[in-house]
């Protein structure tokens, strides 16, 4: 049985805004300093609530680049769909 490669997490809370717009646009994204937006300019709403994404609400999980909202629901229903990125 392989060990599973250690992950580091770091929190997007901790991150200034600034640090938040660099980070997006690294993933190919955009922004109007409130939402996240995609390469058309759109608000990009999370895949499992369909609501737009926040800058000050953001998650991304460790393994992904898809924006989620911080809630319980959508990072649940990220969880079902893709598995724990801790375990």
């Amino acid at each position: 049985m392989q060990a599973k490669e250690k992950v580091d997490v770091v929190s997007l809370k901790q991150f200034t805004d600034e640090e938040k717009i660099f980070l997006i646009k690294e993933l190919g994204y955009q922004t109007d300093g409130t939402y996240a937006l995609d390469k058309k300019g759109e608000k990009i709403k999370d895949k499992y609530i369909d609501i737009p994404i926040k800058l000050s609400r953001m998650l991304i999980l460790p393994g992904s680049s898809l924006l989620l909202d911080d809630n319980e629901l959508s990072v649940t229903l990220y969880l079902k769909e893709y598995g724990d990125p801790f375990e």
